[in-house]
């Protein structure tokens, strides 16, 4: 099949919305699910033309290989609208791209690119309204792939499902978290799955993240798999350190994710001149810098939080904390940020795409 328009996009509507019952300005994160989702099957050795429907459950036979060997990949975009009620969308072929070579490294047909976005249009031209315009809203978009074909044999699915679904959601995180470096598990390793957005990464992350809760921590900060050596991720986000006037972030790699907002943070750093530095950065020297006040601020980045700051870390039974200072690199670059995604002022990188 050749390339496909959002008109050719067969659209079954819901018989009422729910839309109406929705309190725009206390929403959740991920809470609330908007009427309609995108569905697209791998069948018979080809991607199939995509279609809207209802958003509804899903029927699976227990013998999908979803549940025995986890095919399962997913991206987190944002949908925004402005004063004039145009609908935006922040550097979406990154996401397109990044869904592709998740797809590739967990044995996933990939998606036609146009398949992605031309689906993604028509959809957001029909929920056009519950994209939230409070501010710190947005409308999540949820992309996700797994396996749907059936069998106990261990080896790559027949078939695929494709979904994109849509939630209106207030901030992600609120005020700052208080983080423990971990010494013990790993989010990933060499040659394993950690640059993709797998599912399973996300699970592996829960009982150590658990673990630190347990003794008063929000989240985790990953260290590499064999030394435990330098810092890599903060929770689910590409973590910066600010150390003096100089921001750093750890080099991707097999094991670390190619974050959209990552890339930004750094390419908005430049921009307005402030010094960046992509390397590896050893644990102790981020415990040197806490000790010595060179340490000025620590933040993740992530699609969903944008910038999430970080007010101290726990460090081998040792806690440090990172007082606030005036004109944080973090406010500064989240500010930057979301007033290029919500069309508050211009966009000189060309990230900003007109749905």
């Amino acid at each position: 099949m050749g390339n496909i328009t959002k008109e050719q996009i067969e659209i079954t509507k819901v018989n009422t919305s729910k839309i109406e019952s929705i309190d725009f300005n206390n929403l959740a994160f991920g809470q609330v699910f908007s009427d309609h989702m995108l569905t697209c099957d791998y069948i018979d050795g080809k991607w199939q033309m995509p279609k809207i429907e209802p958003f509804a459950s899903i029927s699976l036979m227990p013998s999908a290989k979803i549940f025995h060997y986890g095919q399962s990949i997913f991206e987190g975009m944002k949908a925004y609208k402005d004063s004039n009620d145009d609908v935006f969308l922040f550097r979406p072929m990154e996401n397109v791209k990044r869904l592709n070579i998740s797809a590739k490294r967990l044995a996933i047909p990939e998606i036609p690119e146009d398949y992605f976005m031309e689906g993604l249009k028509a959809l957001l031209d029909l929920e056009k309204d519950w994209i939230p315009t409070k501010e710190g809203s947005s409308l999540y978009l949820r992309p996700f792939v797994f396996s749907t074909g059936e069998g106990f044999h261990a080896s790559p699915s027949n078939a695929y499902k494709f979904i994109l679904a849509c939630a209106p959601s207030g901030p992600y995180f609120s005020g700052k978290v208080k983080v423990l470096i971990e010494e013990t598990y790993s989010r990933s390793a060499n040659g394993g799955v950690g640059y993709a957005k797998a599912g399973g990464n996300y699970a592996g992350q829960f009982y150590p993240t658990q673990l630190a809760k347990d003794k008063g921590y929000q989240q985790v900060i990953w260290t590499d798999d064999t030394s435990h050596e330098y810092i890599e991720e903060a929770g689910a986000m590409n973590v910066f350190v600010r150390i003096n006037d100089t921001l750093l972030t750890s080099p991707i790699s097999e094991r670390i994710l190619d974050g959209v907002t990552r890339k930004s943070i750094l390419d908005i750093a430049k921009a307005e001149g402030i010094n960046t530095e992509v390397r590896k950065v050893k644990v102790s020297e981020l415990v040197e810098a806490a000790k010595n006040g060179s340490l000025k601020e620590i933040f993740g980045a992530g699609t969903a939080a944008v910038i999430s700051p970080i007010s101290g870390f726990g460090f081998r039974g040792e806690d440090y904390e990172i007082p606030e200072i005036d004109n944080a690199y973090a406010t500064k670059l989240k500010n930057r940020i979301v007033k290029i995604q919500t069309n508050k002022t211009d966009d000189p990188f060309g990230w900003r795409v007109k749905v």
